[in-house]
């Protein structure tokens, strides 16, 4: 009963932090990129070619294998959590590319998510292979990532002033909301998470240490200014672990996929916010 229960509240309330992102954005957020077309390209090339390669190399070195390798290859796939700005905040980036950054992975991601989860299905499970690719996986997909974003984008274009005072509420209510979803994952799978957490914490920990310095260290490499470089670094290096949950569980049917993101999405919090405590505390010195 739990788990029904579970299943059902889960896309709603991640169509709530969907649509609260929404309440954040405007359409020149998407338009924004024109003004530093390099900082979010290198980011976006980053975040949906060299991390999911990235993460293919981790699963093989840590041996993970069927439902737990296509989890950690669906989070790697989900567009940046909605902590990444407060993180890229504290930690002083460019916020406004993060905001971009967001808006328009959102977007790609209704496109990329079924694309690199079903490539996962038939790499690492048996006849799995059109599962993630099937028309109506990729509705559903984009039922839970695009529509409520579009909806909250249309609810503050034409009520501003309301948007702009639940802003506060939303973040606070995204967070929460990102607490019991992992929570509730974690429990639901708990013997899956027992019988593999020595595997999938190490795995979830390289994962965020090297999204964070390959989010940070690429763009650096090819001269994006710092404070962009460091809104890069929090887009690519905190992922939605609430979508990725809400992905295993509402469309694909299988709460063991989640538990990797249910992993990462407490285990990330550590390297974020180590990572965002230094380049504060190296702000006013010279460029890393």
């Amino acid at each position: 009963m739990g788990s029904a229960m579970f299943s059902i509240l889960l896309p709603v309330a991640l169509a709530l932090v969907m649509f609260g992102l929404g309440l954040t954005l405007t359409v020149g957020d998407f338009t924004r990129v024109l003004k530093y077309p390099k900082a979010a390209v290198i980011a976006l090339v980053c975040q949906m070619i060299v991390l999911p390669v990235i993460c293919v190399g981790l699963i093989v070195v840590f041996g993970l294998e069927g439902v737990l390798a296509v989890g950690m290859m669906l989070l790697v796939a989900s567009p940046g959590g909605t902590s990444a700005n407060l993180f890229s905040h504290l930690a002083g980036g460019d916020v406004a590319l993060n905001v971009t950054l967001t808006a328009i992975n959102s977007v790609l991601a209704v496109f990329t998510l079924p694309l690199v989860v079903g490539l996962s299905m038939a790499e690492f499970l048996d006849g799995g292979a059109s599962v993630g690719l099937q028309p109506a996986k990729f509705v559903q997909v984009f039922a839970i990532v695009l529509i409520p974003v579009v909806l909250g984008m249309i609810v503050r274009s034409r009520f501003t002033g309301w948007a702009e005072r639940m802003r506060k509420p939303v973040k606070i209510g995204s967070a929460v909301v990102l607490v019991l979803v992992i929570a509730a994952a974690i429990a639901q799978e708990f013997r899956t998470l027992v019988d593999n957490i020595g595997t999938l914490g190490p795995v979830a920990l390289a994962l965020s240490v090297l999204s964070l310095a390959i989010g940070y260290y690429v763009p650096r490499l090819f001269r994006v200014d710092r404070g962009q470089a460091i809104a890069s670094a929090m887009e690519i290096g905190v992922h939605n672990a609430t979508l990725a949950i809400a992905v295993a569980y509402s469309v694909l049917g299988d709460k063991a996929m989640a538990v990797p993101a249910g992993v990462y999405g407490v285990l990330m919090f550590l390297p974020a916010g180590i990572a965002a405590f230094l380049l504060s505390r190296s702000r006013e010195s010279a460029p890393v």
